[in-house]
């Protein structure tokens, strides 16, 4: 068997039909979309084109679009433009956010004297939302930004009610959908959501491509600047075949996503079943074993063995790619704040098997054929 890659979350492959839909651009639309003669209006238009096309699966206006170069820029922007731009005093995150989130909040903390605020977690990492209006009482321009799924423990927000909270308080709602985005279906004509982000290597797509959604009330200043770039709010030529890519990577995602939701989820619980059948005293992290959780993520706690310390290495040996959560399975002296967040033992190693449209049961199979192996010795 040809090695696993159980560690789309990470990143995914980038579908064929991406790549063949990006070369005409590589090689023939090479003009700067910037200039005004019949090369560059090529590019311009190519762009145009994808970004109605991204704005279609969303039932949003394209002006509400900006291409940026992914998940990470996206979320900085938000956060740093909200509190220099919009006035934002007061930051209500939790301590389970992406670092691009959560270092930039304590960053504005720090630097800008903006007050930080964690909302309350449960042991599965779900949010606490009556600790969230508590926080909204305090008062101040507020921004709550808590991400849509979690990329490590699968719990999910409910959007729409977060949104229709942070209405009540007059909050601006910025959530981090780079996990969901492809992978379930958004109107954000039907949330009061301000801002979401996007990165298309989540779901199949080119790396380095990513967008900013927001919302038409709530404008924002650059924070890249020199150019003209992205009506003027992201200074930089464009990346044109990543913006082609990212829009046949959400094409391809949207057209078939009910079937893939159907298949991940069958390899998940599949692999949760042959886990607990063959692995005695093996546990989930966070909210993963649930079927209401992010059906891409399954984040596993094992228990101790003689290898705790070269589990990674181990899967690895045998061609099998993962991610590891706790400080013994990944040489981390801190181990991952996610984890820690819920409380979950440091003790015992942790891995993260995050699945992708082109995973098999055959290779769940030998997954846990594997995992066997690891402990039987």
């Amino acid at each position: 068997m040809k090695n696993i890659y159980f560690d789309n979350a990470a990143t995914t492959p980038i579908d064929s039909r991406v790549v063949d839909a990006m070369i005409p651009i590589l090689k023939e639309n090479f003009g700067n979309p910037s200039s005004i003669h019949s090369n560059g209006r090529i590019a311009r238009s190519v762009i145009e084109k994808s970004r109605k096309q991204v704005a279609s699966f969303f039932n949003s206006n394209p002006s509400e679009f900006f291409f940026t170069s992914g998940g990470t820029e996206a979320d900085n922007m938000i956060l740093r433009c909200c509190v220099e731009d919009l006035g934002v005093t007061h930051i209500i995150t939790s301590r389970l956010e992406h670092h691009a989130v959560l270092h930039t909040a304590e960053e504005l903390r720090d630097a800008e004297g903006v007050k930080l605020s964690l909302v309350n977690v449960c042991s599965k990492g779900i949010i606490d939302l009556n600790h969230l209006e508590e926080l909204l009482k305090l008062g101040g321009k507020t921004l709550v930004s808590l991400m849509h799924a979690n990329n490590e423990i699968a719990t999910k927000l409910p959007l729409k009610e977060v949104g229709e909270i942070c209405k009540e308080y007059d909050a601006l709602f910025h959530s981090d959908t780079v996990q969901t985005i492809g992978h379930y279906s958004f109107d954000f004509s039907d949330l009061n959501l301000h801002f979401a982000t996007c990165a298309a290597h989540k779901f199949n797509g080119p790396k380095g491509i990513g967008f900013l959604y927001m919302r038409s009330d709530a404008q924002l200043k650059p924070m890249i600047t020199g150019g003209a770039q992205e009506r003027n709010m992201r200074a930089g030529t464009e990346n044109i075949y990543g913006i082609v890519g990212l829009a046949k990577a959400l094409e391809l995602a949207y057209d078939g996503l009910e079937e893939h939701h159907r298949d991940i989820q069958i390899l998940k619980s599949y692999m949760i079943k042959r886990l607990k059948e063959e692995i005695p005293g093996v546990s989930f992290n966070g909210d993963s074993e649930s079927t209401d959780s992010l059906y891409t993520v399954l984040n596993v706690c094992f228990p101790n063995s003689d290898v705790d310390e070269m589990f990674l290495y181990h899967l690895d040996i045998e061609g099998i790619s993962v991610s590891g959560g706790s400080a013994c399975s990944s040489g981390s002296n801190i181990g991952s704040h996610v984890l820690r967040g819920i409380g979950t033992s440091m003790e015992r190693p942790s891995v993260r098997f995050s699945f992708g449209r082109f995973n098999t049961i055959a290779e769940v199979d030998k997954t846990v054929e594997v995992l066997t192996k690891i402990y039987s010795k």
